[in-house]
């Protein structure tokens, strides 16, 4: 399954279901990637518009950012999820001898290192996007500041919900 390529409401079912993923990791990417979709909106708002060709090309800039890191974000869903799948598949290695069992402990550890990796790569683009979003604050068009401010807190909740995923 590609989350990124399946309607949003198959993606939610699948969260809001007894599976082990999608879960909170993908949850963090996504409110990261909607972050970034309000932040592009934001900014075409304001490229075009006679009223800000005075800062054109931070708009323009900006949205060149928001665009990336909803990409980016949009990837890291599917990421989290192949991330688990990972640490499941190790979790299931036979344990029966001390061979297997060092060689599962081997698999599991470095499979939580790949599942850490996600939510951390999380936080670092729900930060670069609260930098877009400053920008966005000061030169997008102000009948959207509400939206901006939409936009870093769903940034906001993506790093803090991929700490959570990280410290737990």
């Amino acid at each position: 399954m590609s989350y990124p390529a399946s309607p949003i409401t198959t993606y939610l079912d699948d969260l809001a279901s007894n599976k082990p993923a999608p879960g909170g990791g993908s949850g963090a990417a996504l409110a990261g990637a909607l972050g970034a979709a309000l932040g592009s909106m934001v900014a075409n708002f304001t490229v075009g518009k006679e009223k800000f060709a005075a800062v054109e090309e931070r708009a323009k800039t900006a949205l060149g950012e928001c665009e990336r890191l909803r990409g980016e974000l949009t990837n890291l869903i599917q990421a989290d999820v192949e991330a688990y799948g990972k640490y499941a598949e190790a979790s299931r290695l036979p344990r029966d001898t001390e061979e297997q069992k060092a060689r599962r402990r081997a698999a599991i550890q470095e499979a939580m290192k790949g599942a850490a990796a996600v939510p951390m790569e999380v936080c670092r683009k729900g930060r670069e996007l609260l930098k877009v979003c400053q920008e966005l604050l000061e030169i997008g068009n102000p009948n959207l500041v509400s939206d901006v401010g939409c936009a870093a807190e769903l940034a906001f909740a993506a790093i803090g919900s991929a700490l959570l995923n990280v410290e737990v």
